[in-house]
């Protein structure tokens, strides 16, 4: 286990975790690495949050072995625009508001590690931002030790309605599906929540998705709560990390960076670090399938 210092105090650069995870019978070693930004508030998209949505996310983690890992996103809905992602990452941006903001979170990292839990961090780092700017959608996401933004389209699902409803939350939906960055997807939505949006960049459907799916199960969501909000802004997450700024990329870039990352990600670690988290490792079949392929 190795916990990556040197932090400017300035910068407010937090340190990358590098954490062991010890799996049976001999020495399988699951480094996850955490990098946790200095995050200040920028930008106010909107002054109220509406509804406020949480989804339970399954993903396959590694689709040759069928394992799954979890977390719990937020969608917060206002009348203009829109934010999704990882509550974690909620999480984190309220901890790094505290002036004493890294003694508390090493304080946090101490009692994980010797409890052999996962320690608090970003889950999917993604940050997805319907129509802003406006009929458009603004998306940040990171890579190891560089954020990146990018501007991607919106009410670009082609849906197909489907004579099928079911009981989510006591809501009556309706069964949709279509075709969407490379997986075919089945969508819940709830005609009674005259919301046309839904978690990650799902959107476009005449009421709330409440849970929606890819063929193979590689990621599931899930409604887990919904309630009214009035006094919680929308802003834009600002994080320094890297080179401090967030790198302007077109969408198919980050995705082909993406997915050389998910292929050699111990690689890049060592480039980027000097730390080999697996001597044995070389650039590898993906076992992960992302949100998106295409």
């Amino acid at each position: 286990m190795y916990v990556l210092q040197n932090i400017s105090t300035e910068l407010c650069l937090a340190s990358i975790i590098l954490k062991i995870v010890y799996v049976m019978k001999k020495i399988l070693i699951l480094i996850l690495l955490l990098y946790v930004g200095n995050s200040t508030f920028a930008q106010e998209l909107q002054n109220s949050t509406e509804f406020e949505c949480q989804y339970k996310y399954i993903y396959q983690n590694d689709t040759v072995k069928g394992t799954t890992k979890d977390d719990r996103l937020v969608l917060l809905i206002g009348s203009k625009v829109s934010k999704c992602c990882s509550f974690y990452s909620l999480q984190m941006d309220s901890l790094m508001s505290k002036p004493n903001w890294y003694e508390i979170y090493r304080k946090q990292l101490n009692q994980a590690f010797a409890s052999n839990i996962d320690p608090p961090h970003r889950r999917m780092k993604a940050y997805v931002y319907k129509n802003y700017p406006e009929g458009k959608m603004t998306v940040t996401d990171g890579l190891s030790l560089q954020d990146y933004i990018y501007v991607d389209s919106l009410n670009n699902i082609n849906w197909t309605m489907v004579d099928s409803t079911k009981t989510i939350l006591n809501y009556t939906v309706q069964m949709a599906t279509c075709d969407y960055r490379g997986h075919h997807w089945t969508a819940w939505f709830a005609p009674d929540v005259p919301v046309s949006d839904g978690p990650w960049k799902l959107h476009g459907l005449p009421g709330l998705i409440m849970e929606a799916y890819d063929t193979n199960a590689y990621h599931h969501f899930t409604v887990v709560g919904i309630r009214k909000l009035t006094d919680m802004p929308i802003v834009m997450s600002k994080t320094y990390v890297g080179t401090n700024k967030f790198e302007k990329v077109k969408r198919k870039d980050f995705l082909k960076m993406q997915r050389q990352y998910l292929e050699n990600m111990s690689g890049i670690i060592k480039m980027e670090t000097g730390i080999d988290i697996d001597p044995n490792s070389s650039r590898k079949q993906l076992g992960f399938q992302p949100l998106e392929t295409e």
